[in-house]
């Protein structure tokens, strides 16, 4: 029987495995959106903005889903989806986005809502290419899936709105035959890196989202290196938890002291699975060895002595079976690394976490120090966000699904959650967007409905896409959207302050986010008191289908970063100066 492009796609993607597809309905998609309709185990999603359906669909590919797929239909609603899709291929997720174009007939003529969806997407995707005609079917869809699949990234299908109810001449499935490859350093390199390893008295991992799925091996490396683990933001995940004796937190401005020494103390450094991109943050003159499966990615950042070309796991395996003779200074009878080193940085790093611990205390602020400390930066006593987050912490589940707005929301998320158990994280931490941690979420949970799935949303990144919070109550997804509400655009401020500049512009007039909730049909939950804090999270996470949490949170909160210069601290007292002066004017003409 003869099937129709629209069935032929719909159909590929069924076999697939994929379970949503994320857009706004329209013209072009029609046909798409109604073979949908008729079939069994795969749903359309329609989201009220084609962003947040790219963001949704980046997620599911994230957490393991085959394949993300979102749709937007002619001009406007394919343009829509360039942000999502760019953080997508900026995380290396595998989605398909499917875009609408004008009548077959019309292109090139400037014909109404007509945009030029190859150049436009010429960027963003690893395959882009127009149908335009039904022969080209299944090849054309086989190869774009394979290429986002085999790539890690974005391809883009454009199908012209009178193309998708014509018939397909070929009658075969679409046929995907994947399979994950995994490649190898070559030994001469390895043994290199091994007598590098092997010569080096204080050694130090900097660990990424490469290694994540390589935990056992990375651990027993560390073990053999006596070395400590330093995590980026996306390897707190499968690292970051009490059972790992070698990691000592992130470095970078949303870091702490003791990796940014762990670094600046090592003679080697070992680079797993990273491409940690702030130069600034890496320590000069080092021995440095590098382990990425892309050759491209070797060198970027930091001079390199080895690289070292293959899978994270492979590649360390066969490092450990090379390593052989210890540093100088072992102690030779057992073979023993000297372990002082990982010692003194694990030493570091729990004297960091027990004073974030007073921090994060809901109490601190009514002791002497938290007192003095209200008087100067909380003093009309806001919910301290360090404190909102560490409760979050301690309430969720074991294996919850967090994602985490770009901004502070994602500095509080890195020091006070841990991602323990079967936790994941998700975040726009390579391409940095505002407004993805809610539509990533809704992606998520539609992934799993019954495993929970935290936002943790900066108030300016919620209202950027304040719309598909109806998209959470039109499907019902019990998503906890937790609003760090400090009522300003709280990174750029920070940047601001710390460059000796007056705040300006980052002021946010939001409304109640919670009766906004409330009158959209989810649940909302406001708290203005730190004493109402662990209530309402209690309160938020035991309450059934979705749940917005809006807690004002202090504007003025400051994240000392893991090694404060003198010329940030000289900026934040100017930047006070100048905001008490202008605050000062500001009332003198105002007649009060």
């Amino acid at each position: 029987m003869a099937r129709t492009v629209a069935r032929v796609i719909v159909d590929a993607l069924s076999d697939l495995g994929v379970r949503q597809v994320f857009g706004v309905v329209g013209d072009a998609l029609n046909p798409l959106t109604d073979a949908l309709r008729t079939t069994e185990g795969l749903e359309w999603v329609g989201c009220r903005h084609e962003e947040a359906a790219a963001f949704a669909a980046s997620a599911q590919a994230q957490l393991g889903g085959p394949l993300g797929v979102c749709m937007g239909t002619v001009g406007p609603g394919s343009v829509h989806l360039l942000n999502g899709l760019y953080d997508a291929a900026k995380s290396h997720a595998p989605v398909l986005a499917i875009a609408g174009q004008v009548p077959l007939a019309e292109l090139g003529s400037d014909y109404f809502q007509e945009v030029d969806n190859d150049a436009l997407f010429r960027d963003v995707a690893v395959f882009r290419a127009t149908l335009t005609s039904p022969e080209q079917l299944p090849q054309m869809l086989e190869t774009a899936v394979r290429t986002a699949l085999g790539r890690k990234g974005v391809a883009v299908l454009t199908v012209p709105g009178d193309l998708g109810e014509r018939e397909v001449p070929d009658g075969r499935p679409a046929r995907f035959g994947l399979s994950r490859a995994v490649s190898r350093p070559e030994e001469p390199a390895v043994q290199r890196a091994a007598e590098l390893l092997d010569r080096s008295e204080r050694l130090t991992l900097l660990v990424g989202a490469g290694a994540r799925a390589a935990r056992t091996d990375v651990l027993a490396l560390a073990d053999r290196l006596a070395a400590p683990m330093v995590l980026t933001l996306k390897a707190k995940e499968s690292f970051e938890d009490d059972t790992n004796d070698f990691q000592v937190g992130q470095t970078g401005l949303i870091g702490n002291p003791a990796a940014a020494a762990a670094l600046k103390d090592a003679d080697t450094l070992l680079l797993l699975g990273t491409d940690f991109p702030y130069r600034d943050w890496y320590p000069t003159d080092r021995t440095v060895i590098q382990v990425d499966t892309d050759a491209t990615h070797i060198g970027r950042r930091v001079p390199v002595d080895v690289a070292l070309v293959g899978d994270t796991g492979a590649t360390v395996r066969d490092l450990l079976d090379h390593l052989g003779h210890p540093p100088a200074g072992a102690d030779r009878a057992d073979g023993a690394r000297d372990r002082s080193h990982l010692t003194k940085a694990r030493e570091r790093f729990e004297q960091w976490r027990t004073g974030q611990a007073r921090l994060a205390d809901p109490a601190h602020d009514t002791g002497l120090v938290g007192r003095v400390r209200s008087a100067l930066d909380n003093r009309t006593h806001d919910v301290r966000p360090e404190a909102l987050a560490a409760l979050v912490d301690r309430v969720a589940a074991e294996d919850a699904v967090f994602t985490s707005d770009t901004g502070m929301a994602t500095v509080w998320l890195s020091r006070f959650v841990q991602m323990r158990g079967r936790r994941a994280l998700i975040g726009s931490y390579n391409l940095g967007s505002m407004a993805n941690a809610m539509p990533q979420a809704l992606g998520a949970q539609c992934l799993d409905r019954d495993r929970q799935v935290v936002a943790f949303c900066g108030d300016g990144g919620l209202s950027m896409l304040l719309g598909d919070l109806m998209t959470l109550k039109t499907y019902r997804l019990p998503v906890k959207l937790v609003v760090f509400d400090n009522r300003r655009l709280g990174m750029v401020k920070l940047e601001q302050e710390q460059a000796g500049l007056p705040e300006f512009g980052t002021v946010l007039d939001n409304p109640d986010f919670a009766a906004v909730a409330d009158a959209m049909g989810i649940t909302g939950i406001r708290v203005t008191d730190p004493a109402d804090l662990e209530d309402a999270v209690r309160r938020a996470f035991g309450t059934p289908g979705p749940v917005l949490l809006d807690v004002l949170t202090n504007p003025d909160e400051i994240a000392v970063p893991a090694k404060p210069t003198v010329e940030q601290g000289w900026g934040f007292a100017v930047a006070k100066v100048k905001e008490v002066l202008r605050s000062h004017t500001d009332t003198r003409e105002s007649g009060h």
